[in-house]
């Protein structure tokens, strides 16, 4: 009869696995549970100095199951990472030691201002970007990160379900592929008929949110987009660090489990590359790939006219940016110069910004310049990437981002951590490993244009000093109705001064709530051509259209308007309308009675009365109040 130790032995010399497992004899009993691929990666993990993930193994035929899911799992880490799970170790190593050795990344590096473009929303510039943009849309492709709950906005849903705004409850995923269609179908009106008739839309999500996001997808018909032009990808985890000798963490739930926690945002680039995606985008002509968060409902206002830069300069990399006060909580843009000659132009964090200033001859360190605001534009996570550039670039890297990693110590020492940490990495640390012949620049927009994210629960929002950003879904939404009053405004609307009010402990400005499918106008131009005569709208009043074809004329509006028509009506609307119209009632955050969605803007909308057209034929219709 064969002893397990016998087996054991044949197994290894029928492999040809020559490693000492004596360091774990735990591990060793059991390798006969153990497929050949398996006792591969028990090697590694051993040759890495990781036999302390055995220590409490049982003994053979017992928990065989679980260790081989153990084996799973660490067969997943491996795959999900460039250079395996060796190379994560390896970089651990190098990265604790720095940290504990307090090495400052800048180093060597002189900060100063890079090239860019400065935009003013509206003017004739713009609205050339703007027209530019939309001509190269149709040669690009979307790519939203989407990995993250709600949780830290006092939501228990995935954060692309939460509604834009309260007026329609159209949620940010509808929003962004309502946004993605219009731009696609503007853009085949301005080539007229010679374009890419699908853009395509990737979806990075996690092991949280990868499930929801199908779901919500399938339950609405993909918001209109066909289900080919949606690729899901979904970012696995990363394993958990216990010390600084990188020794991964066993789960304090599970003994045959690593703990793992999530790697960041900058996993798009490894999971784009490795999907194939890429090649797949270039054999079809295109040119560009436009990254974008999860919850900035303004961003595809500042889209096209960013899209107009990036082909217009040539950029490889354009950063979407907005004026950022000096010492702002927002990272600075920054093109860094190393004393042996080497350059790049990326995001600088705001607690590091100021000290590189002050270390590098500017005593002063990060203040307003003449303009009132910061030399170093704001990062605000949004980026164009050149496809062709790209493609070249992550064939050398494999998409992998430089990392960092971010200890909480026990003490000065340095030696222990309170938790455990891991390697993290951010999507707009991409060109730190471009060479410097390649043209990075970014845009800068308003704010109140480009950038309202909604990140903040009610009680961290209201905690936020006077005049600083709350970033939640109570300022989110405002901004929202800002900026289309503001868009009408410049369009030659008389829109009314908004009031001021307190919602969840926030005080916000409450402008008309005005709000338009993105097929109505995706551009300025658009909201310029369909607005004429003498129009007004109240501050107290709501005005929805969800139609293509609609044309204000001299309308003048107190209360509350929805418009919807198909693409075939053209609907012109004028004249006065005057009701009670939705208003605005406080809601109590703390009051579960209330939906979470509802509760976390502090606020809801009753429709107490409104004039609601629809036009469900083809046709030319006026409507005169």
């Amino acid at each position: 009869m064969t002893t397990a130790v016998g087996s054991t032995a044949d197994k290894l010399s029928n492999l040809n696995i020559n490693v000492d497992f004596s360091s774990s004899p735990n591990l060793r009993k059991n390798l006969s549970v153990l497929s050949p691929q398996q006792i591969e990666l028990a090697k590694m993990l051993l040759e890495m100095g990781q036999s302390h993930l055995f220590e409490n193994w049982a003994e053979p035929r017992i928990d065989d199951r679980e260790k081989r899911g153990f084996f799973d799992q660490v067969a997943r880490l491996n795959e999900s990472y460039p250079g395996g799970l060796a190379s994560y170790i390896k970089t651990a190593r190098e990265l604790l030691a720095e940290s504990k050795a307090g090495k400052n990344p800048f180093d060597g590096f002189t900060p100063s201002v890079p090239s860019g473009e400065i935009l003013t929303f509206g003017d004739d510039s713009f609205i050339i970007f703007e027209e530019t943009g939309v001509r190269q849309v149709q040669n690009a492709a979307f790519v939203l990160v989407a990995g993250g709950l709600g949780e830290r906005l006092g939501y228990n849903g995935i954060k692309v379900a939460l509604p834009i705004e309260s007026t329609t409850e159209t949620c940010f995923l509808q929003h962004y592929i309502e946004s993605i269609l219009a731009l696609q179908d503007a853009s085949c009106r301005i080539v007229q008929g010679n374009c890419q008739q699908e853009i395509p839309l990737v979806i990075m999500t996690s092991d949280d949110t990868h499930s929801p996001t199908l779901k919500l997808l399938e339950s609405n018909a993909y918001f209109g987009m066909k289900p080919t032009q949606v690729k899901l990808l979904k970012q696995e985890k990363v394993a958990c660090l216990d010390d600084n000798d990188a020794r991964l963490a066993v789960d304090p739930h599970n003994k045959y489990r690593i703990q793992t926690k999530p790697h960041g945002h900058g996993d798009v680039h490894s999971l784009l590359y490795s999907s194939g995606l890429l090649n797949a985008w270039h054999d079809a002509g295109l040119r560009w790939v436009v990254f974008f968060q999860d919850t900035n409902g303004l961003l595809f206002k500042a889209i096209p006219a960013a899209l107009g830069v990036s082909a217009t300069k040539q950029y490889h990399v354009n950063s979407l940016a907005v004026p950022r006060k000096a010492k702002e909580a927002i990272g600075g843009i920054t093109k860094l110069t190393h004393a042996d000659g080497r350059t790049m132009v990326i995001n600088v964090e705001y607690n590091q910004l100021d000290p590189l200033l002050r270390a590098t001859g500017n005593p002063d360190g990060d203040v307003n310049c003449e303009t009132g605001y910061s030399p170093f534009p704001g990062n605000i996570n949004q980026l164009i990437l050149e496809l062709d550039p790209y493609i070249e670039e992550l064939t050398k890297t494999r998409g992998a981002i430089k990392e960092f990693v971010n200890p909480k110590y026990k003490d000065s020492t340095k030696t222990s951590f309170k938790s455990s940490t891991r390697l993290e990495c951010m999507m707009q640390d991409y060109p730190k490993t471009l060479p410097p012949s390649a043209r990075v620049g970014f845009t800068v927009m308003d704010t109140w244009l480009a950038y309202a994210p909604v990140k903040n629960n009610p009680e961290d929002a209201a905690k936020v000093p006077k005049g600083n950003p709350y970033h939640s879904a109570t300022s989110g939404e405002m901004a929202i109705y800002r900026a289309n009053s503001l868009i009408l405004r410049k369009a030659g609307v008389e829109v009314e001064e908004p009031v001021n009010q307190v919602f969840n402990g926030q005080e916000v400005e409450v402008w008309s709530r005005v709000t338009w499918k993105p097929k109505w106008a995706i551009t300025f131009a658009e909201v310029k051509s369909k607005v004429s005569g003498s129009c007004s709208v109240s501050q107290k009043s709501t005005m929805v259209i969800k139609g293509h074809n609609v044309f204000l004329e001299n309308l003048s509006l107190d209360g509350a308007l929805v418009i919807d028509s198909i693409d075939n009506a053209e609907v012109k609307v004028g004249g006065s309308v005057k009701n009670k119209g939705w208003v605005i009632e406080n809601v109590d955050y703390k009051d579960t009675s209330v939906p979470e969605k509802v509760r976390i803007r502090g606020f809801r909308v009753n429709k107490v009365e409104q004039l609601e057209k629809t036009y469900t034929e083809p046709g030319k219709f006026s409507l005169q109040l």
